[in-house]
């Protein structure tokens, strides 16, 4: 990846004419997708797109249990939002909380078998969503590419944030 260099009139690189339709259309893919999958969510199976993703990440988890500062990160929630969160699938029974046995500063999420149950009849419906939304109208070349920008903008993130 190039750096932009240096203008000395210090003026905005404004984006082209396909820029500007490119960003457009992949803002607004941003904003509609996480809704879609949002509403089939909650029509099948009562759950947030959140919630699904913090009972999926906990069931690819050894012993499908993690200390609640990871799962914050893996579900990009701040803390005390995920403890709200995690209160609401306790009253499920999906998950429930105890101390981490290597060490008490830390709470760990655990997955129950009510919510393995329910995670499996949520995860088809939810796949063939996704399938449907993004694999199913896209070429291989595509998603190839789709992978390919996603990766770069995403590490280009992780080095702003660092």
């Amino acid at each position: 990846m190039s750096e932009q260099p240096s203008r000395p009139d210090d003026q905005p690189r404004w984006l082209t004419q396909a820029e500007l339709e490119t960003w457009q259309q992949f803002a607004l893919m941003m904003h509609k997708l996480p809704i879609a999958l949002e509403a089939q969510l909650q029509r099948d199976a009562g759950l947030s797109y959140v919630e699904y993703y913090v009972l999926a990440g906990l069931s690819d988890q050894p012993g499908q249990r993690m200390r609640m500062s990871d799962l914050a990160v893996l579900t990009n929630a701040e803390l005390s939002r995920l403890s709200h969160m995690i209160s609401r699938l306790e009253r499920r029974g999906f998950v429930r909380r105890e101390p981490d046995p290597t060490n008490g500063r830390y709470t760990l999420s655990i997955l129950t078998e009510a919510g393995r149950a329910h995670l499996a009849e949520a995860a088809p419906g939810h796949v063939a969503c996704v399938r449907d939304l993004v694999f199913d109208v896209l070429d291989p070349a595509e998603l190839d590419s789709l992978r390919t920008a996603a990766e770069k903008i995403s590490a280009r993130i992780d080095r702003r944030e660092q």
